[in-house]
C-alpha cells in the first residue's frame, strides 16, 4: 500500500512537472514581449516635452510597417539609435530621448512590429529586422555616416542593438540591464526547469559580442531583480577592447529615474572619446 501511494505520488509530480513544461514551451512569446503593458497608445510625444520631432515611417525588409520619431539635435555631436525594451512603445521613452537629446546627439528611436502603432506580431527575427530598417532609414536615407551613431539598447533591446552592431560598424554601443543570452537568463529565473532545452528565443547578446568591432559601454545595477548583474560583467568581458563598465543603481525599471545623471556623465564622457569630430 505504501509503494503505491509513493507511486501515486511520483507520477502526480511527474505529470505536473510535465504540464508545467509545456505550458512553460506554448507561452514563451508571453513572457518574452509585453506591448501591451502598461498599453499600445502613446501617452505624449516629444512635442509635449518642447522637443522638435518628425515622425516617421520604417518598412522591414518583409513588409512590416514601424513606427517611428525623430528628434533631431540643433548641432548634432551624432545620432543614437535607440532600441528599447520589451514592454511599452515609444512614448514611454520620452525622459530618456530628453537625456541623450540633451546631450547633443539626435535620437531615432522606433516601436517593434506589433508594439504602439506599428504593424505585426514581434518574433525574434522579426525585432532583428526592424533594427535594420531603422539603421537603413539613418544611413541610406539621411545620409549618416556609421561611425556617427551610436546604438543604445536597453534590456531586450540591448541584444537586438549588439546584433545589428555585428553586422554593420556604428561609433558606438551601449548596452544598459542587459542579459547574456535569453537561454541563460532562463536558467537563472527557473533553476529547477530545464529551459535550456525548451527554450526558442536565443537573443544572444554575449555571442553578438564577438563580432562588434566599436566602444562598448556596458551599464547594469546590482540590484537589478530581474537580470543579474553577473549578466553586465560577463557581456563587458565578452567585449573587445575599447570596453568601459558603468554600475547603476536601483531595479531593472529604474534605469533612467535613478542613475539619470550617472548615466548622462557616462554617455557624454563615451562618445567624447569614441565618436569622431563631426563638422
Amino acid at each position: 500500500m505504501l509503494w503505491e501511494t509513493i507511486k501515486n505520488a511520483a507520477i502526480l509530480v511527474a505529470t505536473l512537472y510535465g504540464v508545467m513544461l509545456f505550458v512553460l514551451f506554448l507561452r514563451q512569446d508571453g513572457l518574452v514581449y509585453y506591448p501591451d503593458l502598461p498599453g499600445r497608445e502613446y501617452e505624449a510625444t516629444p512635442k509635449d516635452y518642447k522637443l522638435p520631432y518628425e515622425n516617421v515611417a520604417l518598412t522591414t525588409s518583409d513588409g512590416a510597417s514601424l513606427a517611428a520619431w525623430f528628434v533631431p539635435a540643433e548641432h548634432p555631436r551624432g545620432t543614437l539609435l535607440y532600441v528599447h525594451g520589451n514592454a511599452g512603445n515609444i512614448s514611454h521613452r520620452l525622459d530618456s530621448i530628453r537625456l541623450f537629446h540633451d546631450l547633443g546627439l539626435s535620437v531615432l528611436i522606433f516601436d517593434y512590429r506589433g508594439y504602439g502603432q506599428s504593424s505585426g506580431e514581434p518574433d525574434e527575427d522579426g525585432t532583428y529586422r526592424d533594427a535594420e530598417a531603422a539603421w537603413q532609414h539613418l544611413t541610406a536615407q539621411r545620409c549618416i555616416a556609421p561611425q556617427h551613431i551610436v546604438l543604445f539598447g536597453e534590456s531586450l533591446g540591448a541584444a537586438v542593438a549588439a546584433h545589428l552592431a555585428a553586422r554593420h560598424r556604428p561609433g558606438a554601443l551601449i548596452l544598459a540591464s542587459a542579459f547574456t543570452s535569453v537561454p541563460d537568463l532562463a536558467a537563472d529565473l527557473y533553476p529547477l526547469l530545464p529551459v535550456r532545452w525548451i527554450t526558442r528565443y536565443r537573443y544572444d547578446t554575449r555571442r553578438y559580442l564577438q563580432d562588434v568591432h566599436a566602444p562598448v559601454l556596458v551599464a547594469h545595477s546590482r540590484e537589478d531583480e530581474i537580470i543579474p548583474f553577473s549578466h553586465g560583467q560577463s557581456l563587458h568581458d565578452a567585449a573587445h577592447e575599447p570596453r568601459q563598465f558603468l554600475e547603476l543603481r536601483g531595479g531593472h525599471n529604474d534605469l533612467f529615474f535613478m542613475n539619470s545623471e550617472a548615466l548622462a556623465h557616462a554617455t557624454e564622457s563615451f562618445i567624447g572619446q569614441h565618436l569622431p569630430h563631426r563638422p
